[in-house]
């Protein structure tokens, strides 16, 4: 099975030796993302909200990139350093699969995160089979 490396300037670029995204065969696994601005490299917001939209926006750029989309995503794991911003982080999340059916999805509380931040969300997605003509 060939595997991919899924960079894209929309998010953030990895800061340790891994992928961003890697599509292997029909699916494409995005490695955690937190809430950095890909353009500044930069934490962005301090509230659970505004770094939940980040990450989700990160996260939706690395998943065209890749050749799919939020509504072909089949599983997420969102991380917490504190459980009880669970609720305004589900809040901001459902928005992004809003007439979409939701994926399978575990939420855990962790100790730290890097850089600080309170989230990080990594995600499994469907993608299209690669044509012959690529």
């Amino acid at each position: 099975m060939e595997r991919k490396a899924i960079h894209d300037p929309k998010a953030p670029q990895a800061i340790g030796p891994y992928s961003p995204a890697l599509r292997a065969g029909s699916f494409l696994f995005v490695s955690g993302q937190i809430p950095v601005d890909p353009a500044t490299g930069k934490v962005v917001g301090e509230d659970i909200e505004s770094q939940t939209e980040q990450v989700m926006r990160n996260l939706k750029a690395l998943l065209e990139a890749g050749g799919s989309s939020l509504g072909k995503v089949v599983k997420t794991t969102v991380f917490l350093t504190d459980f009880s911003d669970f609720n305004r982080m589900n809040a901001t999340y459902a928005r992004f699969f809003e007439g979409l059916t939701p994926p399978a999805r575990s939420t855990v509380q962790v100790s730290r995160l890097p850089m600080g931040v309170r989230i990080e969300i990594e995600a499994i997605a469907l993608v299209q089979e690669a044509n012959h003509s690529e």
